[in-house]
C-alpha cells in the first residue's frame, strides 16, 4: 500500500473538506483518505492505482490537485488577491451610490425615474462582472451539487442565482414598461454576497497561514544554495545538486544546507529552530550538524549524511502535517455535524419560502427571506472551530519543540493523571561516570578495560559512563534486556549487569558490604563477571536534572502524580525520588515489567503518560495513554512514542499539557459560538423577530456570516497568547 500527500485547492468550508473525503474514499483502490481544510491538502492511502488517478478523483469532486503537498511561498497568490478585492471593492462602493444613493439623498449621476432602463442595464453589466469575480464559488457550487456534496457554495449558489434570475425578470418588466419592478431588483443583493464571501474567504486564510507559520519557518530555513568543495576549489551549488558524501563549507554565519556530520574545523551552531534550546551548541570534527542551524564562529568542512526528505527538518514537517491528517474526536464530531448542516439549512430556506408565500406575504419578500436564510447560516465557522485550534497548537508545540505524531493526543492530555518517567536519561542526565571500582581478583585484564570494551558496543546509558578508548576485540556480544551485557574476550565469555544478572548465573552475593557502600552513594552497580565467579564491582553515578524537581512539583500542582520507573536498585531508586519528591517508585523492573505496570495503571481508569528514552522504554510507551520520547532516545523509543521532545527540557512536558488544556478551552468556545451564532440568526433570518422591527436582509447576512467566521479565526489565534 502506498501513500501520497497532495496540495488541493478550492476548499473554502468543512463541507468542501467532509464532501472530498468521502467522495475519495468511495473510489476503487483508495484504502484511505484524510483531508485537512486548513493545511489545504488531502493525505490518500491507495494501493492499485496511480497518483495521476487520484488526481482525477479530486478533479471530478470539484477541486483542484496542485501536485505533491509541499509549503512553498504563495504570498503572490495573496496579492492578486487583494488587488482585486480592492477594485471590486471600489467598483462595489459605487454600485452601492448608484443603486441606494437616492435613499440617502446623494446627488444622483442620472436619474433611475428618468432613465430606468438605463439604470437597470448599468446593474445588470456589473453584476455581471461580479458573477465573473465570484465564478470559482458558484462553479464549486455546482460542481458540489452534482456529486450530492452540497457545500457553503451550494447555499451562495442558490441564493446568487435566484436574486440575479428574479432582478433579470424584473429588468425584462421594466423594459416592457412595467417601472414598479424597479424595487425588486436584487442585482446590488448578489454582489455584495459575493464580496463578502470573497473577504471573508480572504480573511481566513491569511489568518490560516499565520496557524502554520511555525511549521512554514521550519522548511524556509535551510539555505536555498550551499557551498560544495570540488578538489581544491569551492563551488556554489543548489539543495537539489547535493548528493550524500558531498563535503560542504559553512562560514561564520551562515546556515548548514544539509544534516552531516562535521570533517574539519570547530565551532558553535544555534540549533534551537528545532530544539528550543537557545544555548549554542559546540561543534567539533565527528559532531552532527542539523540543516538550517546557525553557525556561529568558525569555518566548518561537513559531510553530507541526510539530504532532501531525509533530513531531521524534513521528517518533523512530515510528522507535524501527518498529525494534522489525524482527526480527533471532537473534530470528526464537528465535521459530522456540518455534513448534515447545509441539507438542513436548504429545507430551512425553502420551508420558509413556501410558509410566507401561504401567509399571503408578496413574493419578493418570501423569496428574500428564503436567500437571507442561504446566506446567513454558512457553516464556516463550525468547520474552522476545531482544526484552526489543532492547528496553533502543533505550531506552538513544534515551536517549543514538541513534536506530535498522532491526532487524538493533544486531546487525551488535557486530563492525564499520572506521568511515569523512566530515570536513567530522563529524570538524570545519563551522562554517568565512574564512581569508584572493587576488584577481587587478577584477571588477564584490568577490569575496567573489559568493561569499556563491553560497553563500546551498547546503546543504554549507562555505556556513556566509559570511555571508548584501549577496547579488546569482542565476538558474540549480547544485549540482556533488564539484565546487563555480555561477550567473548579471547574465547571467555564476560558480563556486566546487575543483580538479577548475578543470580541468573547461579552466582552469590557475597560483597554486600562494598555493595552498600557504592548504593549509599547513589550509584548505580554493574557486576563484573563470568559464569564461575564475581570479577568485581563498579559503581557509575548520575546528576539529577536541574529542572526536573520543578517539573514534579508543577506536575503535583495540577494534580498529576509521579512515577519513577527503573532498572536499577530500590536503594538508588529511592535516594533519587526522595531528592526529586516522588512518592511513587518502581525498581529492578525488566522491560516486560514496566509494559505491565503501565497495564495496571490504564486498567485502573488512569490516564497514563510514558517519558522515556531507551530500547527499554519501547513496550512501555506503547501500552501508556500517551508515549513521550527524547530526540536523544534511540530510533526504536522514537518510532514507539506519539509524541517527540526534541531538546532534553522536560519542562516542556508542562507546556505541552497547558497548550492540551488551552485549546480544549478554546475549542469548546469555538463550538459554542459557532452554534450560537446560527442559533441567533437562522430564526431573525426566517423573520420570528419581524414584529419587533428586527429584520434581515442578504447583504446583512453575508456581513454577518464573515464576522462569525473571523470570531472562530481570532479566538482561534488567541490561543498564542494563553500559553506563554
Amino acid at each position: 500500500m502506498k501513500k501520497v500527500q497532495l496540495k488541493v485547492d478550492g476548499m473554502t468550508c468543512s463541507a468542501c473538506s467532509n464532501g472530498l473525503e468521502k467522495y475519495l474514499l468511495k473510489q476503487t483502490g483508495v484504502v484511505n483518505a484524510s483531508v485537512n481544510l486548513i493545511l489545504g491538502m488531502v493525505s490518500v492511502e491507495y494501493e492499485n492505482i496511480t497518483v495521476s488517478d487520484i488526481e482525477r478523483f479530486i478533479l471530478q469532486a470539484g477541486f483542484h490537485s496542485a501536485g505533491e503537498y509541499s509549503y512553498s511561498d504563495d504570498s503572490h497568490i495573496y496579492h492578486v488577491k487583494k488587488r482585486n478585492l480592492i477594485v471590486f471593492g471600489i467598483l462595489l462602493i459605487f454600485f452601492m451610490y448608484v443603486s441606494m444613493g437616492h435613499m440617502l439623498s446623494l446627488p444622483e449621476l442620472f436619474s433611475y425615474s428618468t432613465y430606468p432602463v438605463l439604470y437597470g442595464l448599468l446593474l445588470l453589466v456589473i453584476c455581471v462582472l461580479f458573477l465573473i469575480y465570484g465564478f470559482d464559488i458558484l462553479k464549486s457550487g455546482v460542481i458540489n451539487l452534482i456529486h450530492r456534496m452540497p457545500n457553503m457554495d451550494t447555499l451562495v449558489l442558490f441564493s446568487v442565482v435566484f436574486s440575479f434570475g428574479y432582478s433579470v425578470y424584473g429588468l425584462i418588466e421594466i423594459c416592457l414598461g412595467n417601472i414598479l419592478y424597479m424595487h425588486q431588483l436584487y442585482f446590488e443583493s448578489v454582489c455584495m454576497v459575493l464580496y463578502f464571501v470573497k473577504l471573508g474567504r480572504l480573511l481566513e486564510n491569511i489568518s490560516k497561514k499565520k496557524t502554520t507559520s511555525t511549521i512554514q519557518n521550519l522548511v524556509t530555513i535551510t539555505p536555498k544554495v550551499a557551498y560544495k568543495k570540488e578538489g581544491e576549489d569551492v563551488v556554489s551549488v543548489t539543495l537539489d545538486e547535493i548528493k550524500v558524501d558531498d563535503v560542504l563549507i559553512c562560514r561564520p554565519s551562515e546556515k548548514f544546507a544539509v544534516d552531516g556530520e562535521v570533517v574539519e574545523g570547530e565551532s558553535y551552531a544555534d540549533e534551537s529552530f528545532i530544539t528550543g534550546e537557545s544555548v549554542p551548541v559546540p561543534k567539533k570534527v565527528g559532531s552532527s550538524v542539523l540543516a538550517g542551524s546557525m553557525n556561529y564562529d568558525g569555518v566548518i568542512s561537513y559531510r553530507a549524511k541526510k539530504i532532501g526528505k531525509e533530513s531531521t527538518v524534513s521528517s518533523i514537517v512530515s510528522m507535524v502535517v501527518e498529525s494534522l491528517n489525524k482527526k480527533n474526536k471532537i473534530e470528526r464530531l464537528a465535521d459530522r455535524i456540518s455534513s448534515f448542516f447545509v441539507p438542513f439549512i436548504f429545507i430551512v430556506a425553502v420551508v420558509t419560502f413556501i410558509v410566507k408565500a401561504l401567509l399571503g406575504y408578496p413574493f419578493f419578500t418570501s423569496f428574500t427571506s428564503f436567500v437571507t436564510v442561504l446566506v446567513v447560516a454558512c457553516p464556516c465557522a463550525l468547520g474552522l472551530a476545531v482544526p484552526l485550534v489543532i492547528s496553533v497548537s502543533y505550531g506552538m508545540c513544534a515551536k517549543k519543540g514538541i513534536i506530535v505524531k498522532s491526532g487524538d493526543v493533544l486531546e487525551q492530555m488535557r486530563s492525564i493523571d499520572k506521568v511515569i518517567f523512566d530515570k536513567t536519561g530522563t529524570l538524570t542526565y545519563g551522562k554517568l561516570n565512574v564512581f569508584k571500582t572493587y576488584s577481587y581478583s587478577e584477571a588477564t585484564y584490568s577490569l575496567l578495560k573489559i568493561v569499556r570494551s563491553l560497553e563500546s558496543y551498547s546503546t543504554h546509558p549507562i555505556a556513556t559512563a566509559f570511555k571508548k578508548e584501549d577496547l579488546l576485540e569482542v565476538s558474540n556480544y549480547q544485549e540482556l534486556p533488564g539484565l546487563g551485557i555480555s561477550g567473548e574476550i579471547d574465547s571467555d565469555t564476560y558480563y556486566v549487569g546487575n543483580l538479577k544478572l548475578l543470580k541468573k548465573l547461579g552466582l552469590r552475593q557475597i560483597h554486600k558490604q562494598d555493595y552498600l557502600k557504592l548504593t549509599n552513594s547513589g550509584c548505580s552497580i554493574l557486576y563484573v563477571m563470568t559464569k564461575e565467579k564475581v570479577l568485581g564491582l563498579v559503581g557509575v553515578n548520575d546528576t539529577v536534572r536541574e529542572d526536573m524537581k520543578e517539573v514534579i512539583s508543577k506536575l503535583k500542582d495540577m494534580n498529576i502524580s509521579p512515577v519513577m520507573l527503573t532498572g536499577d536498585n530500590l536503594e538508588v531508586a529511592r535516594a533519587i525520588a526522595k531528592e526529586l519528591g516522588i512518592d511513587d517508585v518502581h525498581a529492578d523492573v525488566l522491560p516486560k515489567d514496566k509494559a505491565s505496570i503501565i497495564k495496571g495503571y490504564v486498567a485502573a481508569s488512569n490516564k497514563v503518560v510514558m517519558v522515556g528514552d531507551g530500547v527499554n522504554d519501547a513496550i512501555a510507551l506503547v501500552e501508556a495513554d500517551v508515549g513521550i520520547s527524547i530526540s536523544s532516545g534511540t530510533d526504536v523509543a522514537n518510532d514507539a512514542s506519539d509524541v517527540i521532545l526534541m531538546n532534553h527540557n522536560l519542562s516542556n512536558l508542562i507546556d505541552f499539557i497547558q497548550i492540551s488544556k488551552k485549546s480544549y478551552k478554546v475549542i469548546v468556545e469555538n463550538l459554542f459560538w459557532a452554534f450560537f451564532y446560527n442559533l441567533c440568526m437562522i430564526p431573525i433570518a426566517v423573520g420570528a423577530l419581524e414584529n419587533f422591527g428586527i429584520v434581515l436582509n442578504p447583504m446583512i447576512a453575508s456581513i454577518c456570516m464573515t464576522i462569525s467566521s473571523l470570531t472562530v479565526v481570532l479566538n482561534s489565534l488567541r490561543l498564542k497568547w494563553m500559553v506563554k
